[in-house]
Order: structure tokens, then sequence, then C-alpha cells
């Protein structure tokens, strides 16, 4: 089957059944074929080799299923950065990049006020690492030098989650391609902790930066049914500090998303250290709430808009 072929088969299959079929299958091909968009458009009667056809063939399958395509491939590009990713953890999405690039700009600007200083960063509720390693990799990338880089925890809840994110500190920071000393160096710099929010974590910080889950409970199971297969772990706002759903005091269930970020503030007043910063991502509903929280807490805040200018990340100090 030549690769025109095959896009005219999978597009009949997923048209009815993803939003951007054609997206889709090109991203397949890419990643099975390793052409780049120009050559697949070139080499449209290319014949597929059979090891990658039935690949692709399973992979147009599992994607009518409603499972995303980056669980498919298992790498979602974020940030420039090329991650790995799998069912245990969120796919990175775009509007966290705001996150990114509004933490970057505060700690260059710390790092050049304080050359002498080493920072501490904690990436809570890290998932695939996408935060805090964009963070780090940016620094490394824009020429800071290696003994000045800040030290990153990251933490979640889940030992899966934290598998992938050291699988992809490994793999974004090209660790085999440094000497034995730089690479001590820089395992050095980061340290991965399972915790429920800050249970394990003892230490304060400069920064925290956070994409914690913040989505109401109805919400979620709407989400769901789609078959994405996100983990409801990362998701569900409204869980206790315990893992039950989370109840008013009259006994009726939360459905605001907020349970989490509830719990969250009394720990970082305790874990923030003198003139840090708090960076969390919050949802367009309920970002204005959170920063009233945090408000209560004795933060100020500030609200940055995403890429379709929707508030989402709530920023404290």
């Amino acid at each position: 089957m030549t690769i025109n072929q095959f896009k005219t088969e999978a597009l009949a299959n997923l048209n009815a059944l993803s939003p951007s079929a054609n997206l889709d299958i090109q991203v397949f091909l890419e990643y099975s074929l390793g052409f780049n968009k120009t050559e697949i458009l070139l080499k449209r009667d290319f014949e597929i080799p059979e090891i990658n056809l039935q690949w692709l063939k399973d992979a147009v399958e599992k994607r009518k299923t409603g499972l995303p395509v980056a669980y498919i491939t298992g790498h979602k590009e974020f940030f420039g950065y090329d991650f790995i990713v799998s069912p245990a953890v969120l796919i990175p999405k775009p509007d966290t990049e705001i996150l990114v690039e509004r933490s970057l700009e505060l700690i260059k600007n710390r790092i050049s006020r304080n050359p002498e200083k080493l920072f501490n960063i904690c990436d809570m509720c890290t998932g695939s690492g996408c935060i805090g390693l964009s963070v780090l990799k940016n620094l490394m990338d824009s020429g800071i030098e290696l003994d000045k880089l800040p030290k990153v925890t990251f933490v979640d809840i889940s030992q899966s989650a934290l598998e992938i994110a050291r699988l992809n500190f490994e793999n974004l920071l090209c660790l085999d391609s440094f000497s034995d000393e730089k690479k001590s160096l820089i395992k050095n710099r980061v340290r991965f902790i399972q915790s429920n929010l800050f249970e394990m974590v003892p230490w304060k910080f400069d920064y925290i930066l956070t994409n914690p889950p913040y989505i109401p409970h109805k919400m979620v199971e709407e989400l769901l049914k789609d078959g994405r297969s996100e983990p409801r772990l990362a998701l569900n706002g409204d869980v206790s500090i315990n893992g039950e759903k989370a109840r008013k005091p009259d006994g009726s269930l939360r459905n605001d998303g907020l349970e989490i970020i509830r719990n969250m503030m009394p720990q970082i007043r305790e874990h923030i250290g003198t003139y840090g910063r708090i960076l969390m991502e919050t949802g367009e509903y309920n970002a204005e709430e959170t920063a009233a929280l945090a408000e209560k807490w004795g933060f100020k805040t500030c609200i940055h808009k995403d890429l379709e200018e929707q508030l989402r990340v709530v920023e404290m100090y």
C-alpha cells in the first residue's frame, strides 16, 4: 500500500470520528516512517513496508476508540521539546506553556541579579515533568552554567507518573552526551519525590510551579466519555486530602474543582521561601476563585491569560 492509498483509507475510517483526522494521519505517518511533512507529500507513491503498515493500521483503530494521538505514538511536543507520554500522565497542553514562559522570565531575571545564589524550584503534581524540565532545559539552552542551574524537585502522588518524568529527564537533557562529571552535576540538580502534595517534601522553595487537578468532578466524567484515557487522578480537582470525594460542610458533594487547591494553599504558604513566587494553572472557570483563595492565605495575585485569552495561570507572591 502506498502512502496516498493509506491516507485515503485512513481518512475514510477517521473522518467521522476525529475532528483532526488529516492531522492525526499525518502525525502517524511522520512517526512511523520518519518522514517530514514535505517528504510525505512528495513520496505519495512510496510503498509502505509491511511492518510500518501494520503499525499504522493499528494506530488508526486505536484512534477510532478516542485514544489521543500522543498516547498512540508515546510522544508529545511541548515548549519545542519532545516529551514521552503514556496514559499514566496528562498530555502536555499548549496553554501550559504560558506558565513556563512566565516562570522563565522570573527565574532568569533573578539569576542575573543573584548569580551566586542557587535557587530551588518545586514542580508540584509534575506528571510528565513537562513544566520543570522545560524550565531546566531552557535555562541550559540559554547558556546558564551547569553549576548555576536551579535545583528542581519533581513531586507527584503517582509513582507511574514519576517514572515517565524520570525518562523525560534522561532523554530531554541528553545526559549521555555529557562527561561523567557534568552528568553527575546535572543529576544532582534534580530529585523525584512521591508525595501527596507536600506531605513528604520538607524543603522551602523560591518557586513553586504547578498544574494541579482542577476540573470539577462532573466535568471530568463528561470529558472521559470520549475515550481519551487521561488519568482521572490528574484531572479531578474535587478530591479530598484522603483521596475521597470532597464534600461541603452540609455533606453535599463539591463540584468546583478547587478542593485540591484548597488543601494545597496552606502547604504552599509553609513551603514558599522569602520573596518566593508561585505559578499555578487553573481552569478559566475557577481562576478567580483560586486567586481569592490565595489572597485569603496572604498572597498578592495576578492572573495570566492563555492563548485563547482565557484566564489560566494564577501568579502568587
